[in-house]
């Protein structure tokens, strides 16, 4: 893996992640009515963490890890349990460029919380603006809007989703210090682990499918493109990536989701959709994130 990463760029790497990162979900949502919103989660995950285990020996990993480590991949693998099951909640009610935009609120906060500057405070307030744009915030408060009422159970899952998605890439990074090898080791450690924590949640419902082999194979498709491809590329780029750069980048990914929306699910969005989702976009890149904390994953870290 360290020798792949260094065959493109790292900004190449993170290109295919932010095109994958909300293609496989688009076709999810495709999924949905016929394997269950929570049948798909189990499919994504389940199809990853087998497509993992033989190529990152996961079982090795945890043996080798010492306490500390084994703690952190299993929170990160319940974490994309959990940040999973609530996108995919989110999507079935919610378009998924308002999902992908909410999901930097988060992002920029952490950012805020840990450094308090003139730019971090602009971002906070120009995704926050964002964001409400695209949720029709006075239509949500009016009588004339009492049917977006039914949505705030998606934006329940939408704001979960957000905060998980913080917690993903701090523990991403923390798992990918070690460089590209070491830690997609790791992330198929963590998705070993992610998979047992959805195991009781989505199991039931996706095995109605099994007696359709071509919604079995649909179920794979979706773990591969939203979990396997933008997570190991994710790790490729996070090893050569300074933290800040990778921040910056990640403001592609609201404007991806929204092309993703229209040319796979026919979102199309109004003319203030895309004023929210720019408004996001630019909160994204002028934002800085927080410094780092000391690395979990040391050489020589004592059991």
């Amino acid at each position: 893996m360290s020798r792949l990463s260094n065959v493109f760029p790292p900004h190449a790497w993170f290109s295919v992640s932010a095109v994958f990162h909300y293609l496989g979900p688009a076709f999810a949502v495709l999924l949905f009515p016929v394997v269950g919103v929570l049948g798909v989660a189990w499919f994504r995950i389940a199809s990853a963490a087998l497509i993992f285990a033989p190529l990152t020996k996961p079982w090795r990993t945890f043996k080798n890890s010492t306490h500390r480590e084994r703690l952190l991949l299993i929170a990160l693998g319940a974490c994309l349990a959990a940040m999973n099951t609530a996108f995919y909640l989110a999507l079935d009610r919610l378009p998924i460029s308002l999902v992908a935009a909410i999901e930097f609120v988060g992002t920029i906060g952490i950012a805020l919380w840990g450094l308090r500057t003139r730019h971090n405070y602009l971002a906070f307030v120009l995704a926050v603006f964002g964001v409400a744009l695209l949720i029709d915030v006075p239509s949500l408060l009016s009588a004339e809007g009492c049917a977006l009422s039914s949505d705030l159970l998606g934006l329940f899952w939408a704001v979960l989703n957000g905060v998980l998605f913080v917690l993903y890439i701090i523990l991403g990074h923390k798992i990918s210090e070690s460089g590209a090898s070491g830690g997609v080791e790791r992330l198929g450690a963590a998705m070993t682990a992610a998979f047992i924590f959805v195991m009781p949640i989505g199991f039931l419902r996706a095995l109605e499918a099994f007696d359709a082999p071509l919604l079995v194979l649909a179920g794979i498709g979706v773990g591969i493109c939203s979990s396997v491809v933008p997570y190991v590329c994710d790790q490729l780029a996070m090893a050569r990536l300074p933290r800040a750069s990778f921040a910056l980048l990640l403001a592609l990914l609201p404007a991806t989701a929204t092309v993703i929306g229209v040319l796979v699910l026919r979102q199309i969005p109004s003319a203030i959709d895309v004023l929210g989702v720019v408004l996001v976009m630019i909160g994204v890149a002028v934002h800085k994130p927080a410094p780092l904390v000391t690395p979990v994953f040391e050489q020589g870290d004592p059991e």
